[in-house]
Parts: C-alpha cells; structure tokens; sequence
C-alpha cells in the first residue's frame, strides 16, 4: 500500500509519550510486581504433562518476545488435530499477589508505534512465561480435532510442558507455505483455514475485512501511516485462535460457569439499508442471502467495497463480556463468529484469558475450577470495558496525530479520496496517498467513489485533520 514518509522535528513532534500521559496509559510497574516477578520465574513446573515432543512453532509479527501461543497441525483421518499451546500464565501469577494486583489495573498491553506498555512484568512476560524457542515452557495445551467440513469432533485442554522449535513471522510463513517448503506443522494451514472460513460462513459469520491502518518507523526517527491488509496465513491463523475460542466457551457451558465474549445478532432492520447501499455500489446481494455472505465476497482494496463494508460496521457494535453460573446467558453468541466464543488465546496481553482458561482446565479434568477465577468473573467486564477504552482511544489519538503532522504542510493540496461514508452534512474520505482517513465538510458526497478534495486543515495539537471537496 502506497505510504508518505515524514520526520519528526522540533517544530512537528510526535509526542506519543504526551499522548499515553493524556489518555492516562500505565507506566513503570510498581516495586513489588517487579520482585515478585524476579522470584516467580525461577520455578519449575514438575506436575505439568511433558509434550515437548509436539514440533510447535510461533507465529508472530517481527520482533514479538511475548508469545502467546505455539501451534502444531497434523491430518487426522479427512480431517485435521490441532495442537494449541497458550502460555500458562495463571502458573507463574499467584491469586490476590502483586502481579495480580497490576494486571487488573492495567488490564491488557497498550501498543503504541514507540513503546508497548504490557501487562505483565518484562521478565514473566517476555521471559519465562513467554512461549520462546529456548526451552521449556508451561502451557495450557489444547487439542482440537476438526473435520473436513471445518466442524469440531472433540476438544481437550490440559497443563503441559511444551517446547516451541522456532518463532517464525507471518511473512516467513506464508512464503514458505507459497514456495512448497512449509514446515510439517505449519504445511496444513491453507487446507484447515480454508475450512474454518467455509464453516464461518456457514454460520453467518460476519467479518469486514478492512485493511488496518497502522503508524510505523523506520528506525529513524521517521514515520508513516501504512494501510496493512492480513495476509492468507494471518487469516488461517485467526481461525485457529477462534476455533479455540469456540471450544472454550463448550466447555464453559459444559462447567456451568464463565465468560464469555458477545456480540449481539445484528438488527434485521439494517439489512434494507444495508441493500439498498449495495445497490448503489454495485454490489451483488443474492435473494436470501446473510451480510455476512456478502461480505466474505468483497476486496476491500477497491474503494466500493471498502466504502460498503465501512458501512457494514453498524452490524457490529454492542461487544463486551458476558460472565454466567449456571445456564447461559439468553444471546450467548459472538455475531463476529457465528456462534458462542470467549477470550483464552492471549494471557500475556490480555488480563480476561487467565480466568477463562482456568475454568476451561478444570471442566476438562473433572474438577471444580478456583474460587479465585470464579470470584473474579463479576467484576472482569467493566476491568476489561476500561481498558478496551483506554486502549481504542490510543489507537486512535496516535493515528489522528500522525495524520495531522503528515499533512500540517499541505494544507491547500488537493488529493483523490474514496467516499466511504455520506451524510447530510459531512462524509469521511480515505486518501490513497498518503493513507488518511478523515472528515469532509461537504455534504451528500457520492458513497463509493473517488472524489478530489482540498485539505483545510491539519492541526497536529489537535489531531485534527478535514478535507472538503473540489470536484
């Protein structure tokens, strides 16, 4: 995707470290998570099951040192096994202690294009509780066998010690797999992806599909925002990390306890309007069929697809998490994924995982799970709701200022933009180059297409950026 280039400077900073101190970011962690951190990671996990023999890889953006998970897929019979190692972090972070106490606080890992700002101590985090290829690691391992047709046959989780035999990036993985030269354990991802996608669909699942528009360096004091679409691998991939999140909420709902990650079913009410835009952008809509069917058949690369799938964004608002004793809640689904689903793959970066994979090792061993999880799962929603927050605000201050110190000289210029969103009073366009997203003061833009507009303003104090059109 075509990217514009800046440097910072003392009349133009970006001051990212301003921006996490506004948005009130955690900063250095307290003494005693650190000392108790130093003295956690040196144990030793003799009860865990032994299964370093399972040849797991990571598969991480370039540079991750905390890994969350290690995968291992092998054909079993039409179908597939998936082995799914999550690191172990409820056995290095002892109940009501100073770690504890920091991540509730903290709730998840803050990125931003400078520094990330995690929720675990560097040492646990990035360190012994992390899935690295240097030895040894505590996992809840779960075993997820899946057949042709993409259904789960049977599900099992348990404490393991598992070992990871490389920490590969995304991008060396899908070369490998596109150059026939994927490691055993990694070669079955298009076949099992493929057939996760196909059983989503079947479930009316909804996913946008959007490119994500991310700030980066270049390691010198240079940035740009970039629009980053998924790679086939990193798509194949997130089905694996939501197939175990549909395994977990079964085995919460066999325990009587969890929770869960909804999102309620989109309002049908929407689907006419949602047409009647397809219409005008030339969308096809089959008779009968679900938005999430409509969809999965865009490239979001072209600028009506793109502007219709912005749209479809409305079908997917309402998340939070669920908790439940008992029978499930009466809308227990996640619209994004079809069906029910909750947060277990991600416990070094997100605070909610630990308590439900708790739960989920102790379904599956016949026991009752630890009163310290149980307890937690009232209070666990609003934690996680204040975070997302904190968490989606960054995101996009961090954007929004990039963008106005990008374009802070240019104002006057003129750029072609795609509408993707219209109004009565002001749209929103998407520049091609450089990669901005920002409001258009002119009312009932054409929805879809490419467009010239002027930029008018560009404030990086206020991480402001406003375009009107001119043709």
């Amino acid at each position: 995707m075509p990217a514009h280039r800046i440097r910072t400077s003392a009349v133009l900073p970006l001051d990212f470290a301003a921006i996490r101190a506004e948005l009130e970011i955690p900063g250095d962690f307290p003494a005693d998570a650190l000392a108790e951190a130093e003295q956690v990671a040196a144990r030793s996990f003799p009860d865990h099951e032994d299964r370093t023999d399972l040849d797991l890889v990571t598969i991480d953006p370039p540079g991750s040192r905390d890994l969350d998970q290690a995968v291992a897929i092998e054909p079993l019979g039409e179908g597939w096994r998936v082995s799914y190692a999550i690191a172990d972090v409820a056995a290095w972070v002892d109940a009501g202690g100073a770690i504890d106490r920091t991540a509730r606080e903290r709730t998840q890992t803050y990125y931003a294009p400078d520094v990330r700002t995690p929720l675990h101590p560097p040492v646990l985090g990035e360190g012994a509780a992390s899935l690295l290829p240097d030895g040894p690691r505590p996992a809840a391992l779960w075993t997820i066998d899946v057949d042709a047709a993409g259904q789960t046959t049977a599900i099992d989780v348990r404490r393991a010690l598992v070992r990871s035999r490389a920490q590969l990036t995304y991008r060396q993985v899908q070369d490998q797999l596109d150059a026939g030269e994927a490691p055993a354990s990694v070669a079955a991802f298009p076949a099992i992806g493929a057939a996760l996608l196909a059983a989503a669909r079947a479930r009316e699942a909804i996913e946008l599909g959007l490119p994500d528009q991310e700030v980066v360096t270049d390691g010198e004091g240079s940035w740009t925002v970039t629009l980053r679409a998924d790679l086939p691998i990193e798509q194949w991939n997130a089905q694996i990390s939501l197939l175990t999140g549909r395994s977990a909420a079964t085995l919460m709902a066999r325990a009587g306890v969890g929770i869960l990650r909804t999102l309620p079913k989109p309002d049908p009410a929407v689907f006419p309007r949602l047409q009647r835009a397809a219409r005008s952008l030339a969308i096809e809509w089959p008779d009968g069929a679900h938005p999430g069917a409509v969809l999965a058949g865009l490239d979001t690369s072209t600028p009506r697809h793109a502007a219709f799938a912005d749209l479809a964004a409305e079908l997917l608002r309402g998340a939070g998490y669920t908790p439940f004793t008992g029978a499930l809640p009466a809308d227990p689904g996640h619209a994004g994924v079809g069906a029910p689903y909750a947060h277990v793959t991600a416990p070094l970066r997100r605070l909610v995982d630990r308590f439900g994979t708790e739960i989920c090792l102790a379904q599956a061993a016949g026991t009752a799970p630890p009163a310290w999880a149980v307890d937690a799962l009232a209070d666990l929603p609003a934690l996680m709701a204040a975070g997302d927050s904190r968490s989606k605000k960054l995101e996009r201050a961090v954007i929004d200022a990039t963008e106005a110190v990008i374009l802070a000289g240019r104002v006057g210029q003129t750029f072609p933009a795609a509408v993707v969103e219209t109004g009565e009073r002001y749209g929103t366009v998407v520049l091609d180059d450089p990669p901005v997203r920002a409001r258009c003061d002119t009312p009932h833009l054409p929805l879809g297409e490419i467009i010239h507009v002027r930029c008018k303003e560009a404030d990086p104090a206020a991480r402001e950026v406003r375009f009107e059109r001119v043709s």
